[in-house]
């Protein structure tokens, strides 16, 4: 990915500023984790924390890309990620502009690549991007001028929700090396778990994959997620809820997604919940102060039960609120100083 160094300062504010010894490696595109170094994912971090700062004012608005346009173009529906976006982007005073595709001519039959220069032709500086084919937005990437921000692909990568949630632990937990994070679920198909699987790594975390064997990419001991160069990290792949969950600090329960499913994979929900259901039992097995985390949508009651959703551990309703300060940091890092 093609990167610059940018010598200004991080600062959005007098009153909102990281450190100002930080100065990123500036990224025109935001496609995975895969490629960042811990010093870019931390500069993220820090730079969130800024834009939470902001967040907390009565006036939730800084003027950093006055002039600039931000699309959403969105190929399959979502809540948290496209309002996250939005508020993202109005927040740091873009104009923002909403694209369905099911409503525009992609129903009529034009290609990926043609409305894609449409909206350069438009005026678009950044465009997020959520699609169901794996490496569109790479795709897109190739043919814009501008500024990609992948807001999911198929089953490949989320990158801006394992920020978020990485934010989340580093906010609750502190440090976030050496900490042990369970992804409890339908892993095979989850783009969530394979950036945090991504970031984490990169931040020296302990990762744990536990699912049935016919939702897990690899066998047990695998290595090839989630390692660094040199092999220091490494994922572990554990098809036993017990002895994943034990001294685990964080839990993240993945939505069974059903619609992403070919028949039997599963015998059924019913013996998923009982081998894999997050129950108040299972959690004990982590430690006391145990984080609980859900990227959402939530089946209440398959992946997790609802007294665990909401208990004192849970900090799901905290993703989404973190979820627009990180994606406003994003879009400052790679737009702000266009």
């Amino acid at each position: 990915m093609t990167q610059a160094t940018m010598e200004r300062p991080i600062a959005v504010e007098q009153q909102a500023q990281p450190p100002a010894t930080l100065t990123p490696a500036h990224r025109r595109h935001i496609l995975d984790l895969d490629d960042f170094s811990k010093d870019e994912i931390e500069l993220v971090l820090d730079t969130s924390v800024a834009m939470k700062e902001i967040l907390g004012r009565p006036i939730k608005k800084v003027p950093t890309l006055r002039g600039k346009t931000v699309v959403n173009a969105f190929y399959e529906n979502s809540t948290r990620t496209r309002i996250s976006f939005e508020l993202a982007a109005k927040n740091l005073s873009a104009d923002v502009v909403n694209f369905t595709a099911s409503s525009s001519s992609v129903s009529k039959g034009e290609s990926l690549v043609d409305t894609i220069r449409t909206l350069e032709a438009l005026g678009a500086d950044v465009i997020v991007m959520r699609h169901s084919e794996s490496g569109a937005p790479y795709l897109a990437a190739q043919h814009f001028r501008g500024s990609i921000l992948n807001g999911g692909d198929g089953t490949h990568a989320h990158p801006t929700q394992a920020l978020l949630d990485i934010f989340t632990m580093r906010e609750k937990l502190g440090e976030i090396a050496g900490r042990k994070v369970v992804i409890l679920g339908d892993i095979f198909h989850s783009r969530v778990a394979r950036s945090n699987v991504w970031g984490l790594a990169r931040m020296g975390a302990e990762v744990v994959l536990c699912g049935p064997p016919t939702l897990l990419p690899f066998k047990p001991g695998a290595l090839e997620w989630g390692a660094t160069a040199d092999n220091s990290v490494t994922v572990h792949v554990e098809y036993n809820i017990e002895r994943a969950l034990k001294n685990a600090d964080v839990v993240m329960a993945l939505r069974m997604q059903k619609e992403r499913q070919t028949s039997g994979l599963l015998p059924s929900i019913r013996e998923y919940v009982n081998l894999y259901g997050l129950t108040t039992a299972r959690v004990a097995l982590a430690r006391s102060n145990a984080l609980i985390m859900h990227p959402g949508p939530m089946n209440e009651g398959v992946e997790i039960m609802s007294d665990v959703a909401y208990s004192r551990q849970s900090v799901i309703e905290e993703q989404v609120t973190n979820g627009v300060a990180v994606r406003m940091a994003l879009l400052y890092l790679i737009a702000g100083g266009a």
